[in-house]
């Protein structure tokens, strides 16, 4: 059997907890690792750095479907044409600035809702001074997922 890693101490090395690393063992981002002969699991010292580069990814905003899909890319290139991290990146950056976008929106109405001196979403709705957008913003949810 090969040297390696257990649990805990991957766990602590890579900064995350043992939920962590069963989670991502089920969700196929980190390999089933060996077993000793005591059932206890076993992982290669590459482990550390998949984990670190889930949890970096993950804190750059990509969702866990996108990180395996950025590993799996990573592992089986082999000459096939794979979407790789500059494409991945360059989708989430576009994403990333509609968001900032709607955000800055989002603060400039608010905004301009506090230096009019609304105090009452109900009475505000219904002035013709009101500076909030009440239908625009009830229409233009983008990013909603249908309800029903």
């Amino acid at each position: 059997m090969t040297t390696g890693l257990r649990s805990g101490q991957l766990a602590e090395t890579a900064g995350v907890n043992l939920q962590t690393l069963r989670y991502y063992e089920r969700r196929g981002l980190l390999a089933e690792p060996e077993r000793t002969p005591g059932g206890h699991r076993l992982y290669p010292h590459d482990a550390v750095t998949i984990v670190r580069v889930i949890k970096a990814a993950q804190r750059l905003g990509f969702t866990l479907d996108e990180v395996a899909e950025l590993l799996e890319a990573g592992r089986h290139r082999h000459g096939r044409r794979m979407p790789g991290l500059q494409e991945k990146a360059a989708d989430k950056l576009a994403e990333i600035d509609a968001r900032i976008a709607d955000l800055n929106t989002i603060r400039s109405a608010l905004a301009d809702a506090m230096n009019a001196g609304c105090d009452d979403l109900s009475v505000c709705a219904a002035s013709q001074t009101c500076p909030l957008p009440f239908t625009g913003l009830a229409q233009e949810n983008r990013h909603a997922e249908p309800c029903c």
